[in-house]
């Protein structure tokens, strides 16, 4: 794995999305994510960041705010982290305690926003995960 500075720094240059990514926990919850999130995934061996966001988006999709706009973060101290969702600012959704991670940063925010993608026949509405700086 590599050091923190050399993830912060990959992460903080992306700005886009060549094409949306999904597997088969993402696909299932019709949830995709960008390249950036991608990078994030590999360089931080966190796969199972992006099943834990995608395994809530049925319950996410039950509250009106979040089908419009979705603020993950991830907080790690002493080897233990959080994961809490965001309507907004202070405006808590929920919060998953994360007893043991190695996950090699402090803290990754991951929004969600709707979007397009083609599922079959045409395109479906899916949920996009993408580092803040992709929006």
């Amino acid at each position: 794995m590599e050091t923190c500075g050399v993830i912060e720094t990959a992460l903080n240059q992306c700005c886009g999305t060549e094409c949306y990514r999904f597997n088969v926990v993402t696909k299932a919850a019709k949830m995709v994510y960008t390249d950036g999130v991608k990078l994030m995934a590999d360089m931080c061996e966190a796969w199972w960041l992006i099943d834990a966001i995608a395994s809530y988006q049925s319950k996410c999709m039950k509250d009106e705010m979040l089908r419009y706009m979705q603020f993950w973060t991830l907080t790690v101290k002493d080897r233990k982290a959080v994961l809490k969702c965001e309507r907004d600012s202070d405006d808590v959704f929920l919060t998953q305690e994360i007893p043991f991670t190695d996950f090699p940063l402090e803290e990754m925010k991951i929004w969600l926003e709707p979007g397009e993608t083609s599922f079959g026949n045409g395109l479906q509405t899916v949920m996009v995960a993408m580092l803040p700086s992709e929006r």
